[in-house]
């Protein structure tokens, strides 16, 4: 996933000046139609029953040389009233509506929601990952 220019500033600035950095208290999956880019400029889906959705990460762990978390649990968005066009992205945001965008990835397999079908992201699929 790539990092957003909100999210990166707040790290340095709380790492290296002496900020305070207050971690949202719930992170959002949210479903994008275009590269919400890391200046959080894309496209969220809306209308059709669409609402961001709660997503909890494991203890960071080092895979392959890099501090890596994973979602703890199976991501299930509602049934799509509505066609919600071709998913291409997700991103975490800290909030349910509005917010800051965390970090942004586009999906490995997009593909276009249609009215009655339902997105869902299992456990350990959405990773987030600090390359060092």
């Amino acid at each position: 996933m790539n990092i957003s220019n909100w999210l990166s500033a707040a790290m340095l600035n709380a790492a290296l000046r002496n900020t305070t950095f207050t971690p949202p208290s719930t992170i959002y999956l949210a479903l994008y139609t275009s590269d919400p880019t890391q200046a959080d400029t894309g496209t969220e889906v809306s209308g059709g029953s669409y609402k961001r959705l709660p997503i909890t990460f494991s203890v960071p762990a080092l895979e392959n040389g890099n501090q890596t978390v994973k979602n703890m649990a199976d991501v299930e968005f509602p049934i799509a009233t509505s066609d919600w066009g071709l998913i291409t992205h997700v991103g975490l945001r800290t909030a349910l509506t509005g917010g800051n965008l965390l970090w942004t990835k586009a999906i490995d397999n997009a593909r276009t929601i249609m009215n009655g079908d339902k997105v869902k992201f299992l456990k350990d699929s959405t990773i987030v990952r600090f390359i060092q």
